[in-house]
């Protein structure tokens, strides 16, 4: 064979065994069982709750805790984000419990308090929503209000769907695919990295689906099925993770009644950072209207 041909496989194999690598390293960072946040207690808020253990739906015992208002006129289930765990979102439970509303509050498989080694960005999640949906049952209410944070919208709009117990769904910077999710991990976690992202996302996407046996799907193919059960999308426009155009397109494969508020300044997840009291008055008023 001549030299240069050699030279050139030699730099082809290089290359393969390269880029295989990096997926394998990135798609078990994006899996792997998350550091749970600094430990807080409903407490902290002055909130009566009952520590409670359920089962997801594929089995899995998931953690966390129910908040009850004394005299309840509904129930919302809140979602935490990837990575860290439930403790930050208890912040937002007052003002549930003050509206009447009991909140359940658990942490996803992988993360926190609860069972589990993996994380699969909505995919798996959708077994710990209906687990929680079937715990809130269990306590009698039929009909429940979700409150999603990041990935935890997106386990909203992937797992609403399957269950019209669901009836009502708030996605605070739920992404819209997993690839662009993916996107925005490599800007903010393995910036060096960031040339190869849109070459490196979806080849991560299906290396972490065949780990997890599992297929890791796009809220964007789901959320049209939510209709006629409302959703409102919260979505700050220099958040990486989802970009303005991907935010329209999940608006615009949404039904009705559905509602997007942008703010313009606000990164992944901090629209309540810089619009605190609309923000409370937004979230408050969909459950109450619709719940």
């Amino acid at each position: 064979m001549h030299p240069l041909l050699i030279v050139l496989a030699a730099v082809v194999l290089f290359l393969v065994v390269t880029l295989a690598t990096l997926v394998w390293v990135v798609s078990g960072q994006v899996i792997a069982r998350r550091k749970p946040d600094v430990r807080t207690s409903p407490t902290d808020h002055g909130l009566p709750f009952e520590e409670v253990a359920f089962p997801a739906r594929d089995g899995l015992t998931l953690r966390g805790w129910f908040i009850p208002a004394p005299q309840p006129r509904g129930a919302v289930v809140f979602c935490h984000g990837h990575a860290g765990s439930m403790d930050p979102d208890v912040q937002y439970a007052p003002w549930f419990h003050q509206a009447g509303f009991s909140v359940l509050m658990f942490d996803f498989r992988g993360h926190g308090r609860s069972d589990g080694q993996h994380v699969s960005l909505g995919a798996l999640e959708r077994q710990d929503l209906l687990g929680a949906v079937d715990e809130l049952a269990r306590r009698g209410f039929t009909r429940v209000g979700v409150l999603g944070f990041s990935m935890g919208g997106a386990v909203a709009l992937l797992t609403a769907p399957l269950d019209e117990r669901i009836a009502a769904v708030v996605s605070d910077g739920g992404f819209a695919s997993v690839e662009g999710a993916l996107v925005g991990w490599v800007d903010r976690h393995a910036r060096p990295l960031r040339p190869l992202a849109h070459l490196l996302a979806p080849l991560v996407r299906r290396v972490a689906g065949w780990r997890l046996h599992t297929r890791l799907e796009n809220p964007r193919d789901w959320v049209g099925r939510l209709a006629p059960r409302p959703l409102l999308l919260i979505h700050g426009d220099r958040d990486p993770y989802i970009t303005v155009e991907a935010v329209e397109a999940l608006y615009a494969a949404a039904g009705q009644p559905k509602e997007l508020w942008r703010v313009a300044e606000a990164d992944h997840r901090e629209v309540d950072q810089h619009r605190p009291e609309a923000y409370r008055q937004r979230v408050m008023g969909f459950f109450e209207q619709y719940l």
